[in-house]
């Protein structure tokens, strides 16, 4: 896990495509609704990475189930930092799931989860909860 904190907050794509399995699929906040293997993962990190001059990640309240050969946790994520405008942002939380698989004695994520609950009346999602 501190890889991928340290890899988010570097915008190290070389360091974070390590730590994915090369069949990742993903389910993050934005669409499509996945995106499927390692190069799909690394465009949604270089889009991401665009929108910040500087980015931080923090996590929060992580459990972990961990098994031989595969572990899957839980918890809140944050991305914030300082957009090319200048302008500082706090970010939003997301609720975050990870899914390791275990290849040659490391751990890759095999699949990752981050979503904004939503109001149902509004269909809008809410994006200003904290853990």
């Amino acid at each position: 896990m501190e890889k991928i904190v340290e890899g988010i907050r570097a915008k190290d794509l070389d360091g974070l495509r390590r730590l994915y399995a090369t069949d990742v699929v993903s389910f993050d906040v934005e669409p499509p609704l996945q995106h499927v293997g390692i190069a799909a993962k690394m465009e949604n990190w270089t889009r991401a990475f665009a929108l910040f001059q500087d980015v931080d990640y923090e996590l929060r309240d992580l459990t972990f189930t961990v098994g031989d050969d595969v572990a899957f946790g839980h918890g809140f994520g944050r991305l914030s930092g300082t957009l090319q405008n200048g302008t500082a942002t706090s970010g939003m939380w997301v609720r975050a799931t990870l899914c390791f698989r275990k290849s040659d004695d490391h751990w890759l994520i095999a699949h990752d989860q981050a979503s904004v609950p939503f109001d149902i009346a509004s269909g809008r999602g809410v994006a200003d909860l904290e853990p």
